[in-house]
């Protein structure tokens, strides 16, 4: 039997950013298209001068329905939103216009995702203040996927050379992010963690719980938040068949995974996590949100308003991205 190529949809991102840039760089590699078939969602006018710019030789082929894609190097499908005016449209300024471009590409994928026209979403940056500026309420990607799908709190994950991080809390201040660690928010986490590995085709994943305080609190010589809340936790999802251990120094945890010692991480707050990955690898790491009606992979930068339209954006992220994606789609379909 002849297993389909799965289709990616893929975001242009903010069109006044690096979005247009690594998008037609992404999806004219060979690699990315030999695991999947992409569908850019963008505006085709700025493709095809971006294209021009970058002197990429480039066949756009735009389509209604992704089943109209013809998934071939050197042509890239485009679902063609007809959002961006290019007589007035400004490069590397934020915008309520770009904000809006922003918006409806993403709800149109989520619109194609949530009716199974694709198998999964892969999306370019977004700038937060244009977005912003444009009326939506939400901070990010994540926050504005989850309520056009009507999910109340999805699942955080960064990959990056095979080490999976997922996040306990997401965008809090520091002080907040430490007072959410709690046992029951911690034994809720690595439970979801586990299940959607194992949706994914890892079997019993083995999850560490990263640490808090420096070298695990010492025995409480460095603080009690292991102690009273890590601790009690990792003792409960034992009981419970879960394969997890914690609280592992953050110091070493992060490294020890990337020798394969775990099969993910749970960090307990943005920064303990992102400094990690992008660290080992910025143009490497992709994040990927869980607990959507369907998978959705993103690049882990911003939009580069200063280097937008110089031609010298990185598309490794995005490439990752979609790549991811379609493997997680190849994962699902084994598991």
């Amino acid at each position: 039997m002849t297993v389909c190529k799965p289709i990616v949809a893929v975001t242009m991102g903010d069109p006044a950013g690096v979005g247009p840039e690594i998008a037609v760089k992404a999806l004219l590699k060979p690699e990315v298209q030999s695991v999947c078939t992409p569908l850019l969602i963008g505006d085709l006018g700025l493709l095809q001068r971006t294209a021009r710019q970058l002197s990429l030789r480039a066949e756009f082929n735009v389509v209604v329905d992704p089943i109209g894609a013809v998934g071939r190097l050197g042509v890239i499908d485009v679902v063609d939103m007809k959002n961006v005016d290019l007589d007035s449209f400004e490069t590397g300024r934020v915008s309520a216009e770009a904000g809006r471009a922003s918006i409806e590409y993403i709800r149109k994928a989520a619109d194609l995702a949530l009716t199974g026209r694709v198998d999964a979403v892969a999306t370019g940056p977004i700038n937060k203040k244009a977005v912003n500026l444009a009326g939506s309420p939400y901070i990010g990607h994540t926050e504005m996927l989850a309520a056009f799908c009507g999910v109340t709190d999805p699942l955080t994950m960064f990959w990056v050379r095979g080490v999976r991080i997922f996040f306990l809390t997401r965008h809090l201040p520091l002080v907040e992010a430490i007072q959410a660690v709690k046992k029951e928010r911690i034994v809720e986490a690595v439970i979801r963690v586990a299940s959607e590995l194992e949706k994914i085709g890892v079997k019993r994943p083995l999850v560490a719980v990263a640490a808090l305080n420096p070298h695990a609190s010492d025995e409480g010589l460095v603080g009690s938040e292991e102690a009273q809340e890590i601790v009690p936790a990792v003792e409960e999802l034992k009981a419970k068949g879960l394969n997890v251990v914690g609280p592992v120094p953050a110091d070493t945890v992060f490294v020890k995974a990337l020798e394969s010692r775990y099969d993910a991480v749970l960090s307990l707050y943005h920064d303990q996590g992102h400094i990690a990955a992008k660290t080992v690898d910025f143009y490497g790491t992709v994040s990927v949100t869980f607990g959507l009606p369907f998978l959705r992979t993103s690049v882990d930068h911003g939009t580069a308003y200063d280097i937008a339209g110089k031609g010298v954006a990185d598309s490794r992220s995005l490439e990752e991205a979609v790549k991811l994606a379609a493997a997680m789609v190849a994962g699902r379909r084994g598991a």
